[in-house]
């Protein structure tokens, strides 16, 4: 019988073509849609992750009750030895030390005298030791706008428009005036080696990125760190696993009534980043009922305009004694079929269009330069496992739902009618 219906379904156009194109239409949206939500949150998650919060982070106790203000005074201490464990405890993972820090970028005349001073926003991360990836990690190599990476201990990269502004310029010396971890004034000369544009407002306002070692120097803080980022080998953020290490490590190093004792928290625990997720789940369970439901109403519309045009047809089935829910069951089988024609076609648009854009994105710097929170200048879809089955829960339900709604007027005919119908 399938086959039966599926010659029939292609030789009257009149009836597959329009559900077909409808079908083919709202499952690709589904699918683009899924694609470029998922890849949009899933930047800002990373993003999220590479320079702020890890996939999980090391504080004090005390820190991470303040960790907002990036208080040294409450930094981890003996550092060395706390990676030293979290290695041997966690070996799947990569661990990498931090320093934030604020202040004052002081810049000299040719004098040595104050030429200019603007607000620095400072993070110390380790840019010179051989095999260390966080250059990479935090895309700074590629956000370099003039000069170089730093070659040597004494080196800084300051922000592309600190620069501009002051006429700051590759190899020119700058004064960083900071606190110590004990309270005290600081301040350290640096080269400037280049300047950079992360393309976001909180990065590039007053942004100074030097070596951890030259801030360790600077602050005080030998041996010490304010964070301790943790990343899984994937470079993906794992929730489920991300819990487990927490959940871990705190039952073996924290203790409630240290205040210095460190304590671990997941990338869902800050900023709000949970909420993040669970909302783009929800967006994406939004996107495909409100296209069922389009698509179930507009397929009704158009099963009912089709029974209408074939009320002969049906009549006549009738008439020759086909029992109604016979014909019900056929026209929920061409349904299931042009609901699955249409599906594979509208998923194989959808996840082309998805793969251009991961492989293209879409530059919204200048929508994003003035936004406080941390996003990425471009946005990408990204080609997940999903997409290539999602279109088919609106495509197939939907279809069938609608056809189902319409054929119901095959149970209003009134036999004794037929042969006065078919008289007409």
């Amino acid at each position: 019988m399938i086959r039966f219906l599926l010659k029939g379904i292609l030789r009257d156009k009149s009836r597959s073509v329009l559900p077909v194109l409808v079908v083919s239409l709202g499952v690709m949206l589904t699918v683009f849609l899924s694609g470029w939500v998922t890849g949009v949150f899933g930047d800002v998650i990373d993003m999220n992750a590479r320079f702020n919060t890890g996939h999980v982070k090391v504080m004090t106790r005390a820190y991470a009750h303040e960790r907002d203000q990036k208080p040294n005074d409450l930094a981890l201490l003996g550092t060395t030895e706390l990676i030293r464990q979290l290695e041997k405890d966690y070996p799947d993972m990569q661990w990498v030390e931090r320093i934030y820090f604020g202040g004052l970028l002081d810049v000299p005349d040719e004098k040595g005298e104050t030429r200019a001073q603007g607000p620095a926003s400072g993070q110390a991360v380790d840019l010179l030791s051989p095999g260390s990836r966080e250059a990479e990690r935090m895309n700074i190599t590629h956000s370099v706008v003039s000069g170089k990476m730093p070659q040597r201990q004494g080196q800084a990269l300051i922000s592309h428009e600190f620069a501009e502004r002051f006429d700051v310029k590759p190899g020119d010396p700058v004064t960083v005036f900071a606190s110590t971890m004990y309270g005290s004034m600081a301040f350290k000369n640096f080269t400037v080696s280049g300047t950079l544009r992360f393309g976001n407002a909180m990065l590039d306002r007053g942004a100074v990125i030097v070596d951890i070692r030259d801030a360790r120097q600077a602050l005080n803080m030998e041996d010490a760190a304010g964070e301790v980022l943790g990343f899984f080998e994937q470079g993906k953020y794992l929730p489920g696993k991300a819990l487990e290490v927490k959940n871990s490590f705190n039952r073996k190093y924290s203790r409630q009534e240290d205040e210095f004792s460190p304590m671990m928290l997941t990338l869902g625990d800050q900023e709000g980043l949970d909420e993040m997720l669970a909302y783009s789940e929800s967006v994406v369970g939004i996107v495909i009922f409100v296209f069922v439901l389009a698509m179930s109403l507009v397929l009704w519309n158009t099963g009912l305009l089709g029974g209408l045009r074939r009320y002969g047809e049906f009549g006549v089935r009738l008439a020759l004694g086909e029992e109604k829910p016979h014909i019900y069951k056929t026209l929920i089988y061409e349904a299931f079929i042009i609901g699955l024609i249409g599906s594979v076609l509208g998923s194989a648009i959808g996840v082309g269009l998805s793969f251009y854009l991961q492989e293209h994105a879409v530059d919204f710097g200048s929508m994003t330069e003035n936004m406080g929170m941390m996003m990425p200048s471009e946005f990408r879809a990204v080609v997940t496992p999903q997409l290539f089955y999602i279109g088919f829960i609106p495509g197939l339900f939907a279809m069938v739902l609608g056809n189902a709604l319409s054929g119901i007027g095959i149970y209003r005919r009134q036999t004794a009618r037929l042969f006065k119908e078919l008289e007409v």
